[in-house]
């Protein structure tokens, strides 16, 4: 027998085609706003592009249903599951590829707005997954706007840093 047949037999009077169509909603307006930020951060050339924010925020969406469902399941007489502790998980884990992307030659600092951007798709992902889609739309949208703006606004005389790395 396969899980899915046991998961399904499992959850039968609760599950629904309809539930996980709710789902795969979340999950396209996920990839969307990753998507989004991404192609900004391809336009300007940095290192976490369109695929790398599209995974995080599709994987934060889905650590978090998987939280919000596992704790639904079982939060019968003793429940074990603390939907909290995933998403805690999430931002540690988004720490560690934020840190990565971070890098400092001599005096010189370049990654922290991509850092940045990687923590703030995983928040996106996540407030889609706990059933906010609008307003990771709207977050990732303002957000685009920014990245391309400032990063514009950067390259000016007017205003220009002494080391434009981001």
């Amino acid at each position: 027998m396969y899980l899915l047949e046991i998961l399904g037999d499992a959850f039968a009077s609760e599950w629904s085609v309809l539930q996980e169509m709710h789902i795969l909603e979340k999950i396209a307006v996920s990839a969307f706003c990753g998507a989004l930020i991404g192609l900004e951060r391809e336009h300007a050339e940095k290192p976490a592009g369109l695929r790398t924010n599209m995974l995080i925020s599709v994987g934060a969406t889905l650590f978090t249903l998987a939280s919000i469902m596992s704790w639904k399941y079982t939060s019968g007489a003793a429940p074990t599951v603390d939907p909290g502790r995933i998403a805690a998980q999430i931002v540690s884990g988004i720490g560690f590829l934020g840190a990565g992307v971070i890098l400092k030659t001599g005096m010189n600092i370049i990654g922290i707005t991509t850092a940045a951007t990687i923590w703030l798709v995983a928040a996106i992902g996540m407030m889609i997954g706990l059933g906010y889609p609008l307003l990771g739309f709207i977050v990732a949208l303002a957000s685009t706007g920014a990245l391309f703006l400032l990063g514009k606004l950067e390259l000016t005389t007017w205003f220009s840093p002494k080391n434009p790395e981001e």
